[in-house]
């Protein structure tokens, strides 16, 4: 049997609780498109970030280790690949829309320059004077205008509320504003889920991710009570970490990153039962978030957060990598403002709209890690600057 739109909005409006993003109380898109007969503006959405060029560039994205430093190691795009999963389970058993939170997700990271946040930082620095740079404000920047593929106007023209849950934070650039229209204290429901499982993500895999390339082990682990509990787990299935194979400390981190799932899942559903809301919007218009871990599994994940901090981003060999490509990078920019004639000709055009600062910004954050080096090496290299 056919299910066709229609029939899907019936689907959803069944299934999903009244605080729920619901398809139909969309405020809708800033051109306005005819209806798909087979899919929901959000399911246009999640396939549109998809099909994006941008969304590709993310498998040569640094996450936390220089690309290509390891087989194993996490990208941009497996990272929000995880993260995608795990706001699809989060939003599945709150019932709120799925396919929103998951497009959320899947578009969070798309304004991340290469090399990492060590290249957000040295991209924020070089535009100290001309607006900063944000990797959030960035991301709607890559979806509401860099991305061209439609004929009527530039950008992915997705609904309100992706791009409303695609701005995190009051930065001088929106200004807590979208569209010129202030935004309520808080995102919905769905964006606060995609917020959680990207934070929750990234302790789980960057653990992985640090034990995977031998920069931290199991006993300086130790000293972190959510990880004594993941050891714990594992140890009831006969999975110890003290054997050092590859399946118990596998198995850990699996335990480590369904502990704190479990724990988003329960602690929200408390929240939103005890907040009384009856609506997507009264859940934005409260004082506080209500998509959470309680207060003690907070405590336990930033004492992880701190650690990851302490013995991986700040490591002497991540910081000495990470240096040396973010110099070149520096100087790639310094090249493009001095010579703008080597910028692309879509990047030339973008500079007469938005300046030369602001569109060379555009174009080396949305650079893979690999390009960039490619591009330093063939204007940088041996040329005075």
């Amino acid at each position: 049997m056919l299910r066709k739109l229609q029939d899907q909005y019936v689907h959803e409006d069944a299934d999903l609780a009244p605080y729920a993003t619901h398809n139909l109380n969309s405020a809708g898109r800033r051109f306005a498109e005819q209806p798909h007969p087979f899919r929901t503006d959000f399911q246009r959405d999640r396939d549109r970030i998809l099909h994006s060029r941008s969304f590709r560039r993310l498998e040569y994205k640094t996450q936390v280790f220089l690309n290509a430093s390891g087989d194993h190691q996490r990208t941009r795009l497996t990272h929000t690949i995880e993260v995608s999963a795990i706001t699809r389970t989060i939003a599945r058993a709150l019932h709120l829309n799925e396919d929103l939170a998951e497009t959320i997700a899947l578009a969070h990271d798309l304004g991340h320059t290469p090399f990492g946040h060590a290249g957000e930082s040295a991209l924020n620095e070089l535009m100290a004077h001309h607006g900063g740079f944000d990797h959030n404000d960035q991301a709607l920047v890559v979806v509401d205008e860099l991305e061209q593929k439609y004929p009527d106007y530039d950008g992915l023209n997705l609904t309100w509320e992706v791009r409303s849950g695609l701005v995190k934070h009051r930065s001088a650039r929106n200004q807590g504003k979208l569209d010129n229209a202030k935004l309520p204290p808080f995102p919905h429901l769905e964006s606060q889920v995609a917020d959680l499982a990207d934070d929750l993500t990234y302790y789980g895999h960057d653990v992985d991710d640090g034990l995977e390339a031998e920069l931290i082990d199991e006993h300086m682990l130790a000293k972190n009570e959510i990880w004594q509990k993941a050891c714990h787990k594992a140890r009831q299935r006969g999975m110890d970490l003290v054997d050092g194979s590859e399946k118990s400390r596998g198995y850990t981190v699996r335990c480590l990153i369904d502990m704190m799932v479990e724990n988003a899942i329960l602690n929200s559903n408390r929240m939103i039962d005890e907040s009384g809301i009856s609506s997507a919007d009264a859940a934005q218009s409260l004082p506080g978030g209500l998509v959470a871990f309680d207060k003690n599994f907070s405590d336990m994940t930033m004492q992880l957060r701190d650690f990851l901090f302490s013995n991986i981003y700040h490591h002497p060999e991540i910081s000495r990598v990470n240096d040396n490509a973010v110099q070149r990078m520096r100087e790639l920019f310094d090249f493009f403002i001095g010579n703008p004639e080597a910028l692309s000709r879509t990047t030339q055009l973008r500079a007469e709209k938005v300046g030369l600062h602001r569109a060379t910004a555009d174009f080396i954050a949305g650079m893979t890690d690999r390009f960039a080096l490619l591009e330093h090496s063939r204007h940088c290299i041996g040329k005075q600057h």
